[in-house]
Order: C-alpha cells, then structure tokens, then sequence
C-alpha cells in the first residue's frame, strides 16, 4: 500500500507537528506500506521542488506569487489552489493508493479535490482546528466572523473526506457534533517511542554551574512559548514558591511568540535571578537541560484549543521518567491521571499552581511510584506501534470499497 501524505510542514523544521508525523512514517513502515510526502507553501523558504532530510523525500509546493495571494481570504483560496496542482503533479509521478492530508484545512480541500479528480480515496486527518488554532495566536477572535467562516469551512472537508482520523476524544467528540458518523471518526492518539528516550542522566556539571543551578531544586518547562502555554501563571507563581523554598530555581527551555513579553514580566517581578531562559535548544541537546528538571511544569491556560487538543510533552515527561504537574484543561486530563501519572492544578490560579508545585515538591517519597505509573503508562497504552495500528482499519476499508467500486 502506498499513502501519499499532504503535510502543512515537515522536518527539518522542528515542531510537535513534524515530530508526529516522522513517528507516523515511521511506524507506517514498521507496518511494511510506502509513504510519499508533500508540503504545502507554507512549508519553508526558499522553494526546492523535491529534497531529501534524514533520509526522507518530500516533495514541496512553490508558494503563489500573483498580487491577489498577498490578500487575505484569497491568499489561501492562492494556496489551497498551489497545493491541489502540485498534489495532481505528485499523484501522477507516485500513483497512491490513499490520499492521507493533515490539518489544517488548507491541506484537505486541495486533497479532497485532487482525489476525486483521481479517483483515490482521501482521509483527512485533524490535529487541531484551524479556527481555533488562530484564535488561539491572536490572529482571529473566538467565534466572530472569521472563526465561524473558517469553522464552517472544516464541517464543509470533513463531511467530504472518505474517512477521518484524529488525535483524541476531545475532538472526536467535536467532530462527530458537526454531524459526521461515529463510524466515520477514528482516534490516532499521540504517542512516544518510549524507548527513544532517557531518564535519570547525571547533569553536565559545567553547564549545570553556567546556569546557576548547582544545588537547587529545578522546576521546568521545556517547548515553545505561545500564550496558551501559560507560562506567565509559572512566573507569576514563583514568588509564592520561592517563599517557602527560596533554593528553587525556574528553567524556560525554548523560545516562541511569548519569549518577549515573559522576560519583560520576570523583570517586573524582580526575579532575573530566579528565572532562567535559555533560548532555543537544538533537538539533539535537549536532553541535557532535562536532566536539570527535578519538576516539569506543563500550566496551559484553559480555551478551546487546549480542552479539545492532546499535547505531546506530558507524554515525554513520564517516557523520561520525570514528575509533572499540569493543568486540569481537557487536552491534560486525557494524558494524565490525578495523583498517578501526574498532578493537577486549577487551570489559570497561579496560587493553586504555587501550592501544588510545592505539595509535590515536599512530597519526594511519592515520585517513585508516579514515575512507575507514567513509564508504564506510555510503553503499554501510548506507544507509536499500537497508536498507528490504528489506521489498519481506516485504511482497508478505503481501499476495499475502492476495489470493489463502491460508495465509500
């Protein structure tokens, strides 16, 4: 079987987006199926028609360059049209079984046209909403008219799409409330590799006294900084922390659209000195900066993004075998169980986030069976082998009613 995957971006830009799909393609081929990859415009710059990254191939799509692309609606009505004739190019060269597009939907519509064009069935696979992502970074507001245009546009591909895959429940269950077929929706749940990664490695010495950390109690975060995050209710809570421990130590590893503003409200707080950013880290020296975390912080601020939407870090906090503290929003309380897994705090109080950091911090006698519980929380029910087993089904049907030339 050979997916022709349709991707916003890919490797070797790195994101939670690129990271989920290499382990999709990966396990994909565990499976012993072909995979084929194109990005959208969107992807990077400058445009290379086709290239190879660790030992992938990734067909990319040229971005539009006529005067009405830089006009907002039909600036993506100019991508989606860029990626439906590139998509048509890639079909003819690679001659797919499955169409396979991946959020958001600028992706399915050039898909779902380019299928029927070919005749190949097509999945559309929702991470999250496109509307709900650009209310969520500012760019659109929460259910005004361009939320509802575009919401509108994500029922209209997946009452078109032959099959639809997901992330989680909480937005399976969204879908299926735009009036898509239970038996049509089907749940890829994010996952880790639990064996890919370490836990317990003994600190770098030299970078551990560079950073000021020798002897203190480590509470992170590591990721990119957009507002939903919640990282400033981490600052915020550090007065509070620092009272009753004043050996803690805060460690920001990433960087993002916040990175400014969070700086500008640390020095506010007068806590340069307690709070330490360290820019972007390259992926292969992430691991270092972990092994400094006694404690990861993960404080999403509750919106509809983070209710419906599954992140991928708490996973790799307990496939590292580290304790985590999160807030109760929907994404979380799908990964993490209160006082098992993990530990919850009331999304959006920084005081409850402070008292719960310092309960758990107090509480070292109960991390051994917390870690216990993580690790083997992600090796038995959150792994890429049985997440992508998944799409077994969801694809063999598709390619059965196409053999058989039946309605799909």
């Amino acid at each position: 079987m050979r997916i022709l995957h349709v991707l916003d971006h890919s490797i070797p830009l790195q994101s939670g987006y690129s990271f989920r799909t290499l382990a999709i393609l990966e396990q994909q081929h565990a499976l012993g199926w072909e995979t084929v990859h194109l990005t959208s415009p969107k992807h990077t710059k400058p445009y290379v028609p086709h290239e190879q990254v660790d030992g992938w191939s990734f067909w990319r799509t040229p971005a539009a360059t006529t005067a009405l692309s830089r006009v907002p609606v039909m600036r993506e009505w100019a991508l989606m049209r860029q990626t439906e004739r590139r998509l048509l190019e890639v079909i003819a060269k690679e001659n797919p079984d499955i169409i396979h597009a991946h959020s958001p939907v600028l992706n399915a519509i050039p898909a779902i046209r380019a299928g029927k064009q070919a005749n190949i069935p097509m999945v559309y696979e929702v991470r999250a909403f496109w509307e709900d992502a650009a209310a969520s970074h500012g760019t659109s507001q929460e259910f005004g008219p361009r939320y509802k245009a575009t919401r509108w546009l994500e029922t209209w591909a997946l009452k078109r799409a032959d099959a639809v895959t997901t992330i989680c429940e909480g937005l399976r269950a969204d879908i299926i409330g735009r009036g898509i077929p239970p038996d049509r929706v089907t749940v890829i749940p994010n996952a880790v590799n639990a064996e890919e990664f370490t836990g317990g490695g003994k600190p770098d010495p030299t970078l551990l006294q560079s950073l000021g950390l020798t002897g203190k109690s480590v509470v992170g975060f590591v990721g990119s900084f957009y507002g939903y995050e919640g990282l400033h209710l981490l600052c915020q809570a550090m007065p509070q922390i620092l009272t009753a421990r004043p050996d803690t130590k805060l460690l920001l590893v990433g960087g993002g659209p916040e990175d400014e503003n969070l700086k500008a409200l640390v020095g506010n707080l007068g806590l340069n000195d307690h709070i330490i950013f360290t820019g972007r880290v390259p992926h292969n020296q992430v691991q270092k900066y972990y092994d400094f975390i006694d404690l990861l912080v993960y404080p999403r601020i509750r919106i509809r993004l983070t209710d419906l939407v599954t992140p991928l870090k708490p996973l790799e906090a307990m496939a590292m075998n580290k304790v985590l503290v999160a807030s109760d929003v929907g994404g979380h309380h799908e990964l993490i169980r209160n006082g098992e897994t993990g530990n919850m705090f009331k999304a959006g109080d920084a005081n409850d986030l402070a008292d719960t950091v310092l309960r758990v911090l107090k509480n070292r006698e109960d991390w051994p069976k917390q870690l216990a519980a993580g690790r083997d929380f992600v090796e038995n029910e959150r792994s890429w082998k049985n997440s992508v087993a998944n799409y077994v089904d969801v694809y063999g049907r598709l390619t059965l009613s196409a053999r058989q030339n039946e309605p799909i």
